[in-house]
């Protein structure tokens, strides 16, 4: 079945989505030739080609900035002044992380080997997140967004996606499932450590290709990453640093991709419309300017994102205005909101998913 939840109010948007993916089943509705003719338009626009200069630039910024914040670290020494730092270096990190994203999506290079190298730098050695975990991980999420069986994005683990899988929710998304919306952004400031803790368990896995390679980067990360940190700073500021830092690392990691899905349809089971509606009706676009294009990494363009996963972020921009309007042509729901009305609906969904929780406990 497909869930549609109350992300906007409107029962009329809500009623174009129903129709959207009814039509996608209907066969000879000639829905499988949607996307081939708006990735003729985009290709004609250019917005396939690579950006090779603007990756220069990106780098090398992010480079600078790594290597800047470091230097403020050594500079200062052993004071409170540092936590400025920690929380400087949270940012920098989220940017590597965001750098090594479009890496693993080959809009840097075209070719495999080149993407790899540089991803597993700035995943692995970068942020200690490991490129080959994440890279199965997110390449699940891309093929079924948001689909409870296929998408382990949402999977419920710690929170739950629906209320299908609230009323089968045992362990800690039980406990915490009837108020996982307040408790949403504050679960964010572990993600951090939890990239690392699942980057090491990813290791036990003999499908995970060049394990050692990864091992060794992510062990290059933590170990210089505690031996700065204890070599300048007493114990009791190295902690609020590593704590400071990290839980800002996540925060942020976490507050980029919050706005994509969460609280878009849900699908289970063998429904699965075909891959431009997959994509559209499950992800949401967040409105903005240049610097919400730098904060969020691109990610604010999520649908042609998910649409043309190795287009150049430079180009998602100029993108939406063509997928947009060829999706008023076709009438396919688009959804678009600005920064804090996307974690609006993000957050009354997992309050209202986690209703049947509440329920229960109410009845008990």
């Amino acid at each position: 079945m497909t869930t549609f939840p109350d992300v906007s109010g409107s029962t009329d948007l809500l009623g174009a989505r129903r129709s959207a993916v009814s039509a996608a089943r209907k066969p000879g509705s000639g829905s499988g030739s949607d996307f081939a003719a708006l990735s003729r338009r985009i290709t004609d626009a250019g917005l396939l080609k690579r950006r090779p200069g603007y990756y220069v630039v990106r780098i090398g910024l992010v480079v600078a900035l790594f290597a800047g914040g470091w230097g403020a670290f050594f500079a200062l020494g052993d004071t409170w002044r540092q936590l400025a730092v920690a929380a400087f270096l949270a940012f920098v990190f989220g940017q590597i992380a965001l750098m090594a994203h479009d890496l693993a999506h080959r809009q840097v290079f075209r070719r495999r080997r080149p993407s790899e190298m540089a991803g597993r730098l700035f995943g692995n050695l970068g942020v200690g997140m490991s490129y080959g975990w994440w890279m199965n991980k997110h390449t699940r999420h891309h093929a079924n967004p948001n689909h409870e069986e296929l998408d382990p994005d949402v999977a419920p683990d710690i929170l739950v996606w629906s209320t299908g899988q609230a009323r089968a929710s045992s362990g800690v998304a039980r406990l915490i499932g009837g108020h996982q919306a307040p408790l949403f952004f504050p679960l964010l400031a572990l993600e951090g450590f939890n990239l690392h803790v699942s980057s090491l368990r990813a290791l036990r896995s003999p499908s995970m290709k060049s394990r050692a390679l990864e091992g060794a980067l992510l062990l290059l990360h933590i170990a210089g990453l505690l031996t700065a940190l204890f070599l300048v700073l007493s114990p009791g500021k190295a902690l609020a640093f590593l704590a400071v830092n990290q839980c800002l690392f996540g925060i942020y990691l976490g507050c980029t991709f919050a706005p994509n899905h969460k609280g878009m349809p849900t699908f289970t089971g063998a429904e699965r419309p075909d891959f431009l509606r997959r994509q559209v009706l499950t992800s949401r676009n967040v409105r903005g300017g240049p610097l919400t294009d730098v904060l969020l990494g691109g990610l604010n363009y999520q649908i042609e994102h998910h649409l043309f996963p190795s287009m150049p972020t430079v180009h998602l921009r100029r993108a939406q205005v063509i997928v947009r309007a060829y999706c008023a042509e076709i009438g396919v729901p688009y959804h678009e909101t600005g920064l804090i009305q996307s974690y609006r609906e993000a957050l009354a969904h997992l309050h209202r998913v986690g209703e049947p929780i509440r329920q229960q406990r109410r009845t008990r």
